[in-house]
């Protein structure tokens, strides 16, 4: 008799984590195709991988994003978050800066910090430089499955931030969508518990 309660429960709980997990991922998935084009006073940048003094394909795809928005008239700054990660020897802001000038944007528009090593961390020091330089409306520009996540760290950040994924991304495909989105559902699913209970 015990034994079969235990059963039951063990049952009933594995059914409430599918049903969570299930529930993220159809969350995170829809979300992913929200973009909201308004008019803000900067877009922040989610850092991301560099190669030598180059952005990576991901991150060169959210920085074109962010250089359509400035041109297009959406934002009036750009704010690149990100400092060095991974043994490379400049922070990815600062690449994201670069590639920007040599994109024609002029360098007052644009605004870094370089000290963040993970999403929460560029919205914190993100939203340092926003104050420092008066800036309060913010379109945040990532991967379109990255951006539950985003906005919600935003939201805890005290951050005024709006979604604007990349238009196209560098995860194509099964093989390699598969693996970025099972990680973000499990990073969205252990922040939101962490956060749950701070």
């Amino acid at each position: 008799m015990f034994r079969n309660n235990w059963k039951r429960i063990l049952l009933v709980l594995s059914l409430i984590q599918t049903i969570l997990i299930a529930a993220t991922a159809t969350s995170i998935w829809t979300f992913a195709g929200e973009s909201e084009l308004l008019e803000a006073d900067a877009a922040i940048v989610l850092g991301t991988k560099v190669i030598g003094n180059e952005p990576s394909p991901v991150l060169e795809q959210r920085i074109k994003h962010a250089i359509d928005l400035y041109e297009a008239g959406y934002v009036e700054k750009i704010i690149f978050t990100g400092g060095t990660t991974d043994g490379a020897a400049i922070a990815e802001s600062e690449v994201s800066r670069d590639f920007a000038i040599r994109h024609h944007i002029p360098e007052e528009d644009i605004l870094i910090e370089t000290q963040s090593l993970i999403t929460e961390e560029n919205f914190l020091f993100a939203g340092e430089v926003a104050e420092e330089n008066g800036l309060s409306s913010f379109l945040v520009v990532s991967d379109p499955l990255h951006m539950k996540r985003a906005l919600l760290m935003a939201e805890h950040a005290g951050i005024d931030a709006h979604s604007s994924p990349t238009p196209s991304t560098e995860f194509k495909g099964f093989t390699n969508i598969a693996p970025f989105f099972a990680r973000e559902v499990v990073c969205y699913m252990a922040y939101v518990a962490v956060h749950a209970v701070i």
